[in-house]
């Protein structure tokens, strides 16, 4: 049985996650309430949430999987000072805490001498972009993958591996909400599949990576998106 900290498990795919890993590891799980909430806009927030995470799990995390983020329209014509605000914010929220909490984690790894696995959630937007008001959202997903990279390529001689998850559309509440303000069918119809992806597929491959992936396949970086971007 793992020790796992997940981050953004209260909807979504995080929730899907959480549901998948629960049954057979002890789990903390981060969100904006409850007995773990955080709130990732304030930088103090990923230290003091890796120390309760700690003492909830006995002193010993062996898998942190990063989920939590936010996708807010940054529109280019705001105020410039607005602009930066919302760029800084999204930034700080979906990579800064998550490389705070990654480093966290390997340096806890490497104190006691043990194995650890990080499990990035990242998007398609990665690889393709995202919208003209979502620059920031694309940067932080393309710096997760970056930052999931580096991370096996140092540390996979201590056992410490490291895997990003990339979704694309994906049926949460965010997307529905997304595809519906993009014309659905039409933004489907960029998809081979015929459909977005549901929760639990992510979920099953987060399943995997954090607990029966082998250490060989340290770095890599797993497309969930219907064919939609085929590299």
């Amino acid at each position: 049985m793992a020790n796992i900290l997940l981050t953004g498990g209260s909807r979504g795919i995080g929730a899907a996650i959480a549901d998948t890993l629960r049954p057979d590891h002890a789990l903390a799980v981060q969100s904006t309430s409850g007995p773990l909430a955080a709130d990732f806009a304030d930088p103090a927030a990923p230290a003091d949430l890796w120390a309760r995470a700690l003492d909830a799990l006995d002193g010993r995390i062996d898998v942190l999987v990063n989920n939590a983020g936010v996708f807010d329209a940054n529109p280019v014509d705001l105020p410039h000072a607005d602009w930066v605000a919302g760029w800084e914010r999204t930034l700080r929220i979906n990579l800064t805490a998550a490389a705070e909490l990654s480093r966290l984690a390997v340096t806890h790894w490497q104190a006691s001498g043990t194995p650890g696995r990080i499990v990035n959630i990242a998007s398609r937007a990665a690889h393709r972009g995202d919208s003209p008001a979502h620059w920031h959202y694309a940067a932080s997903k393309a710096g997760m993958v970056a930052m999931t990279k580096t991370i096996a390529r140092a540390y996979a001689k201590d056992g410490i591996l490291a895997f990003a998850i990339c979704p694309g559309f994906t049926m949460t509440g965010m997307a529905e909400d997304y595809l519906e303000s993009r014309g659905g069918d039409k933004l489907l119809a960029d998809i081979p599949l015929g459909r977005v992806a549901m929760p639990d597929e992510v979920a099953a491959i987060a399943r995997f990576c954090a607990t029966d992936a082998p250490p060989s396949m340290t770095g890599a970086v797993l497309d969930v998106n219907g064919a939609s971007y085929v590299r």
